[in-house]
C-alpha cells in the first residue's frame, strides 16, 4: 500500500501577518523562506474576537504547495487555521488531498480533517472518514480505503477490482512505515482475505528488510513444497535474498541470493543446500561477477557448480543446459584491437561417466585480434592470435597451442562497377600434446608445427532494375581460393572443430569449421546468386543459392557434412516479408545426387496484434564424429487477445524422429491485466526424462496485486 502525506499550507503566517489586500503576488528574495501568495473573493477580520476569515474561491500559494477551499478562517488566540468546503490540497511530489474540512495548528504539527480523499503519484487511491495528524509526523486514518484501481467511468459507485479496507491506518513518516490494523482484502467488493495487523515501508523506502511474498506448489519430485523469501537490505550497495523451502518429498532446501553493486563494478551469486530423502547433502552455487577496471581493461568471473547432474533440473533452479561452465577472464578494447585471456572449467549433467571424464580443464586460454586501418589503395591487415593449453583428469591428456592467422585484404571495384575482394591469409600453429591418441590406437607426445597459407579472390556483380513497384537486385558471386593440400595431420589434435555447419552463411568462409584446430585445404571455388526484390510501399524479398567444388576431396570434412565430395550439397535461403507483421525464413541443404534435403530449417510468424502466430521446423541430418544425432522437430505457438484485458498463449514442440518421436513439451498460458491487477495460469507439460526426472506435468497461477506484490502457486 502506498502512502500519502498528511500536510497543510502555513496559511497560519499569511493572516497572522496580515496587511495585504484580498489580491496580492509578493515576492521573496533569493534564499530566503517562501513568501505566500493568495486570492480570494471577499476577506473579512473580526478585531474583537481575532478571526480573519477568507472566502469564495480561496487559493494560497506557499512555495510549491498550493490549496484551495471554498473559505479559511484563522483564529488568532487559538492558533488554529480551519478550511472548509471543497478543500484541495496540491503537494509539490505530485499528491492531491481533498476533504469536506480540514483543521490544523499553527506550527503545522497537529491537524484534523474530515472526508478525505488522496490520489497518490502513482495514481492510486485512499479514502478516510477522518484523518489526524500528531506531532507533524505521524498520520492516522480512520476507516480507510486503498485501491490503485480505476474506478468504473460508467458506474463510479462500483467498487474497485481489489481494494483494502482497514479500521485504522498509521502513516509514521520519522519510521517511514505505512500500518494497518483490521484489514480486509476485497475483490470486486467482496472480502476474500483478513489480517489483523499489517506494515510495510512507505513509497519513500526503495528497499528494506522484511519478509517478501510466499510460493506453494507441487511436483511430482518434490511432492508439496513451500518457500519464505526474507530479503536484507545491507546496505545501500548490497542486499541478501535468503529462500527457505520445506517439501513432503525430500528434506528441506535453503537458498538465497547476494548481489552488490561497487563504484566500477558488480557482483551476483545464488546458492542453495539441502539434505535430500536419501541423506546426501546436495546444493549447487551460481555466481557472476563484473568488473571495469580501465577504460580499457575489464574482466570478470562466472561459478556454475552443483552436487549433482540432476539437481538443478529436480529443484527447479532454471538451468536446463548440459554444460556448466565456470570461468574467469579479462578482456580489453582498444581502437580496432581486442585482446582476452580467461581460464575454463565445465561439468558436465548428462549423467555419462566417459564423457565426464572427457571434461576438459583450460588455462589459460589467451586471444588478440587487430584489424588495421585502411591504406591508400584500402587494403587492410588482419590478425588474430591464440595460445591455450588444456588438461583432461580423466586420462591424463594435455594439450599446449600457440597459433596465428595474418591476413591482408584488399576491396576494390571494377571498371564495369563489378566488385573485388583479394584477401590473402597465412596460418601457423605450434602444438605440444601428452597421450594424444592417434587413429592407428597410440599415442603421442611431442611437438608438431604447421603453416598453412592460403589466397581467395572474390567477385561479384549486382545488376540492379528499377520498376514502378518493386526495385530487383540479382548479384551472381563467386569466390576463388587456392591453398595446399592435407594441412590437418593426425598429430594435431582436435579439441575446437568437432563441429562444422554448411549453410547459407558459411558458403564463402575461409574455413567452415568452428575452430582453429581443423582447417579446409586445397583449391576450391564457391559460387551462388542472390536475389533481393523490395517494394516501395514496403515488404521485401531475398533468396541466395549457391554451391562449393573443390579440386580433390578432404578426408578431414566428416560425412554428411555436405562437403566430403569434390561437388558440395546445394545451399539455399529464402526470406519473404511482405507485410510489417509477417515474416517466412528458410533455409535448406541439398543433396547434389539425388536432390533430397540434408538440412531444413523453417520460421514463420505473423498476424495482428489481436491474433498472432508462429511456425518452426527443424531437420539435420546426422553428422560423421559429431556428438548430435539425426534431428528433427516441430514448434507450435499461438498468441491471442481476447479482450482488452484478456489474453492467451499456446505453445508445443513435438519431436519427429523414429528413435525419439514424441512430444517435448505442450503448455498454454492465459492471462489478465489491467492497471492495477494481474491473474495468470500456466499449465505445462514436460515429457524430459533423465534418470530420477520423470515427466512432469506444472500449474502455475501468478496473482500480482498492483503495489502490493507478487504470489506464486
Amino acid at each position: 500500500m502506498r502512502s500519502a502525506r498528511f500536510a497543510f499550507l502555513p496559511v497560519v503566517a499569511l493572516i497572522a501577518a496580515w496587511s495585504c489586500p484580498a489580491r496580492a503576488q509578493p515576492t521573496s528574495p533569493e534564499g530566503a523562506e517562501p513568501v505566500i501568495n493568495f486570492s480570494a473573493d471577499q476577506v473579512q477580520y473580526d478585531d474583537q474576537l481575532g478571526i480573519v476569515t477568507a472566502s469564495g474561491n480561496v487559493e494560497v500559494q506557499y512555495g510549491d504547495r498550493w490549496m484551495f477551499a471554498d473559505s479559511i478562517s484563522y483564529n488568532r488566540g487559538q492558533d488554529v487555521v480551519s478550511a472548509t468546503g471543497n478543500v484541495i490540497l496540491l503537494e509539490p511530489t505530485g499528491e492531491v488531498t481533498f476533504a469536506e474540512y480540514a483543521e490544523v495548528t499553527g506550527d503545522l504539527k497537529n491537524g484534523i480533517a474530515q472526508d478525505l480523499r488522496l490520489i497518490l503519484t502513482d495514481r492510486s487511491r485512499i479514502a478516510a472518514n477522518g484523518a489526524r495528524l500528531t506531532g507533524g509526523t505521524v498520520s492516522e486514518f480512520a476507516k480507510a480505503v486503498y485501491s490503485p484501481c480505476e474506478t468504473c467511468r460508467a458506474d463510479p459507485e462500483r467498487p474497485p477490482l481489489w481494494q483494502v479496507k482497514a479500521v485504522r491506518v498509521v502513516h509514521d513518516k520519522e519510521r517511514k512505515e505505512i500500518e494497518y490494523k483490521d484489514a480486509w482484502l476485497e475483490l470486486a467488493g467482496i472480502p476474500v482475505a483478513y489480517t489483523p495487523y499489517l506494515a510495510h515501508p512507505d513509497p519513500t523506502v526503495k528497499r528494506r528488510t522484511g519478509v517478501l511474498a510466499p510460493s506453494f506448489g507441487a511436483s511430482s519430485s518434490l511432492g508439496y513444497f513451500l518457500s519464505v523469501p526474507y530479503y536484507i537490505a545491507v546496505d545501500p550497495q548490497t542486499d541478501v535474498t535468503l529462500t527457505p523451502m520445506i517439501t513432503t518429498s525430500e528434506g528441506p532446501v535453503l537458498s538465497g541470493e547476494h548481489r552488490q553493486r561497487f563504484m566500477h563494478g558488480r557482483v551476483r551469486t545464488m546458492a542453495s543446500i539441502t539434505r535430500d530423502s536419501e541423506d546426501e547433502v546436495q546444493g549447487h552455487i551460481d555466481s557472476e561477477g563484473r568488473f571495469d577496471f580501465t577504460r580499457t581493461w575489464r574482466g570478470g568471473f562466472d561459478v556454475e557448480r552443483t552436487s549433482d547432474d540432476t539437481y538443478l533440473r529436480r529443484y527447479r533452479f532454471g538451468n536446463s543446459s548440459t554444460t556448466l561452465t565456470s570461468r574467469a577472464f579479462a578482456e580489453g578494447f582498444r581502437r580496432r584491437s581486442y585482446a582476452r585471456i580467461e581460464g575454463l572449467a565445465f561439468q558436465n549433467l548428462r549423467g555419462d561417466v566417459a564423457d565426464s571424464e572427457e571434461t576438459p580443464f583450460v588455462l589459460p586460454w589467451a586471444s588478440y585480434s587487430h584489424v588495421g586501418e585502411p591504406g591508400r589503395m584500402g587494403g587492410y591487415t588482419t590478425l588474430d592470435a591464440n595460445a591455450f593449453s588444456l588438461t583432461r583428469y580423466g586420462d591424463a591428456r594435455e594439450t599446449r597451442r600457440a597459433s596465428a592467422i595474418a591476413g591482408w585484404h584488399l576491396p576494390f571495384t571494377g571498371a564495369i562497377g563489378d566488385l573485388y575482394t583479394l584477401s590473402a591469409t597465412f596460418q601457423t600453429d605450434l602444438y605440444n600434446t601428452d597421450r594424444h591418441a592417434l587413429p592407428d590406437g597410440a599415442t603421442y607426445d611431442g611437438t608438431t608445427a604447421r603453416a598453412f597459407p592460403q589466397i581467395a579472390l572474390k567477385w561479384s556483380y549486382p545488376w540492379m532494375r528499377s520498376g514502378e513497384r518493386v526495385d530487383q537486385v540479382v548479384e551472381p558471386i563467386v569466390q576463388l581460393i587456392a591453398a595446399p593440400h592435407g594441412s590437418n595431420p593426425d598429430k594435431i589434435p582436435n579439441e575446437d572443430s568437432l563441429d562444422l555447419e554448411f549453410d547459407d552463411t558459411s558458403l564463402f568462409s575461409f574455413n567452415r569449421f568452428s575452430g582453429t584446430d581443423r582447417i579446409e585445404s586445397g583449391p576450391r571455388a564457391n559460387y551462388g546468386i542472390r536475389w533481393s526484390a523490395h517494394g516501395h510501399n514496403g515488404g521485401s524479398v531475398s533468396a541466395l543459392v549457391g554451391q562449393s567444388y573443390r579440386l580433390r576431396t578432404d578426408d578431414s570434412l566428416p560425412e554428411g557434412s555436405g562437403l566430403e565430395d569434390n561437388l558440395s550439397d546445394y545451399v539455399a535461403m529464402l526470406q519473404v516479408h511482405p507485410l510489417r507483421n509477417f515474416v517466412l525464413d528458410y533455409r535448406t541443404r541439398i543433396d547434389k545426387d539425388d536432390f533430397a534435403a540434408r538440412r531444413n530449417e523453417v520460421s514463420a510468424s505473423g498476424g495482428t496484434n489481436v491474433l498472432s502466430a508462429s511456425l518452426g521446423y527443424a531437420f539435420f541430418d546426422a553428422l560423421e564424429a559429431s556428438e548430435f544425432p539425426e534431428r528433427e522437430q516441430i514448434s507450435l505457438g499461438l498468441s491471442a487477445r481476447l479482450t482488452r484485458y484478456w489474453r492467451t498463449t499456446l505453445a508445443a514442440t513435438h519431436e519427429l524422429t523414429q528413435a525419439n518421436s514424441g512430444w517435448r513439451t505442450i503448455g498454454g498460458r492465459v492471462t489478465y491485466e489491467d492497471e492495477c491487477f494481474a491473474f495468470g495460469t500456466e499449465v505445462r507439460r514436460d515429457f524430459y526424462e533423465d534418470r530420477e526426472i520423470k515427466p512432469d506435468t506444472v500449474v502455475l497461477f501468478t496473482v500480482s496485486f498492483k503495489t502490493l506484490g507478487d504470489f506464486q502457486f
